[in-house]
């Protein structure tokens, strides 16, 4: 089956239809794919708590006038309270990965929606929140994603069958102030008072201050930047520098791209030689990705990573020198403008924390911090930490807007889109066919976040349907099966091509995912 839908108009590409839905008709009033990324998010923070929502932290590409992209970091960092030694003391080698405020940061996503509105918006505010204020007052449908695990939600008593209605007031009243009196109504207002409260009612190891000031919901969480850019298969591609980990889609592109890779994706050496360029590419990430790391000099190491792989076999890694869960969206809009967006809880529902007064539930993005002590992402007072969301925006050689693609997946993120831009770009597949055939990815251990732990004794996850495990396993790697499914996330992407039209994919793995376009 073909999954490309095409329009002329504009596009939106989301998990959930009433997310696109509601993006698609901000287009259609006018909005620009500013406002309809926004529109369709802000459903998403209210339909998708197992997934992203204003708890979390949000990403963004934006493609206009033939111009290079612009890139918005909008992560949070810790609070004033954060006390690494605290942390030690307690006999920690890692951050606590849930219901621990301590991995909690100040969320980013609003401040990222509200900084994408003031450079690109042209709808009021209150226009874009409407869907969503409305399906959080009058009750949305819990799909068949949230549906069995919706019992963890304030106010939800049991689990549910899909289509079971589910309220969030609380998002609703977040939503209105903020599109009512600006950061302040949120960062400054119920939720930031509550979560400076709930900072120090939940702080954990003896702390009398909490994780928390006002001082810290004050501060912006919202910066524009330079994006990364890379060559590879014949076009540019962009993304968010570190504290993103999208620096290693791009090195695996530029090895990839110089390994002869098969045109068939079905031969076990095309796949054996990704996978070998995304391992090359991260296995040094633990050390090399922090907060305004310089990542120039590990891009420019793409030959000597590429000259240690061997199509025959998989490379020992140790022997090299070194130099979730997340909703992603796209939207096009009929001026050409481009918008790539990713916005996380980082693992499910996040730290399994709620802010009581919205039961705005909070992420766990500070699982990224490191322990040990002098570590350039070591956990501290105002710090952001790694960052496994990864958009990313495709250009061609005239600058024009080629392709928005990304998708949720922990640290597996690099590695999918890596394979959805070999098959389109390289292979030459749909947009369609690029997002549905099967996937694999080098195992992320307990949390999602583990894939570098160990490079060489990690398994290879291997999605149902896919025709590569004997060459495999013949050239060394550790083969496992899963079924087809969300463990190998949900990819999202908008292609636009010569004539102007915008082929569409929204990845049917998250079962409810929808295109819309117009």
């Amino acid at each position: 089956m073909e999954y490309t839908r095409f329009a002329r108009f504009g596009m939106v590409c989301t998990v959930d239809h009433l997310a696109s839905t509601a993006g698609s008709t901000m287009l259609d009033r006018g909005g620009s794919a500013a406002d309809a990324a926004i529109a369709a998010n802000a459903v998403l923070a209210v339909t998708a708590p197992h997934a992203c929502g204003l708890g979390g932290d949000l990403f963004a590409l934006v493609h206009q006038d033939g111009g290079p992209p612009r890139a918005l970091n909008a992560s949070g960092r810790s609070g004033s309270g954060a006390d690494p030694d605290r942390l030690r003391a307690e006999g920690r080698d890692s951050m606590p990965f849930q219901r621990d405020i301590r991995s909690v940061p100040v969320p980013g996503c609003a401040d990222g929606w509200l900084a994408l509105h003031a450079a690109y918006g042209r709808l009021p505010l209150a226009d874009l929140f409407a869907p969503a204020i409305r399906y959080a007052m009058e009750g949305f449908p819990a799909s068949p994603l949230l549906a069995p695990a919706a019992a963890v939600l304030p106010g939800v008593d049991a689990p549910l069958a899909p289509g079971g209605l589910i309220y969030r007031p609380g998002v609703a009243r977040a939503l209105e102030a903020l599109a009512t009196d600006g950061r302040d109504g949120f960062y400054l207002g119920e939720f930031g008072k509550g979560l400076v409260a709930f900072g120090r009612d939940a702080a954990v190891g003896g702390s009398s201050e909490g994780e928390y000031a006002e001082a810290d919901l004050d501060r912006v969480n919202a910066d524009w930047m330079e994006p990364l850019r890379a060559r590879a298969f014949g076009h540019d591609v962009w993304t968010i520098p570190p504290n993103s980990q999208g620096y290693l889609l791009l090195l695996a592109l530029e090895i990839a791209d110089g390994l002869g890779l098969p045109g068939d994706p079905s031969d076990p050496l095309w796949a054996h030689l990704l996978i070998e360029a995304a391992r090359a590419a991260g296995h040094d990430r633990p050390d090399v990705l922090f907060e305004g790391a310089s990542v120039a000099h590990v891009l420019a190491s793409a030959a000597e990573r590429r000259a240690a792989i061997d199509p025959s076999r998989r490379a020992r890694l140790r022997d090299l020198v070194s130099p979730g869960d997340t909703t992603y969206l796209c939207a096009v809009d009929a001026e050409g403008m481009g918008v790539s967006l990713i916005q996380s809880n980082a693992a499910g529902f996040g730290s399994m924390l709620f802010e009581p007064a919205t039961g705005i539930n909070l992420h766990n993005r500070g699982v990224g911090f490191s322990l040990v002590s002098g570590h350039p992402a070591e956990y501290g007072p105002g710090r952001r930490p790694p960052h496994t969301l990864a958009p990313a925006l495709v250009t061609r050689p005239d600058g024009s807007l080629r392709t928005v693609v990304g998708t949720m997946g922990g640290d597996s993120q690099p590695q999918i889109v890596l394979q959805v831009l070999a098959r389109l770009l390289g292979s030459g597949e749909s947009p369609g066919q690029a997002i549905t055939a099967p996937r694999w990815r080098l195992g992320p251990g307990l949390t999602g976040f583990d894939a570098w732990s160990d490079v060489d004794g990690a398994s290879l996850d291997m999605e149902e349907g896919a025709p590569w495990a004997e060459g495999l396993r013949e050239r060394g790697h550790l083969v496992q099966g899963l079924p087809y499914g969300g463990s190998f996330g949900y990819a999202q992407i908008i292609d636009v091509r010569p004539d102007g039209v915008l082929a569409g994919a929204a990845d049917p793995r998250a079962l409810i995912s929808s295109a819309v376009g117009q």
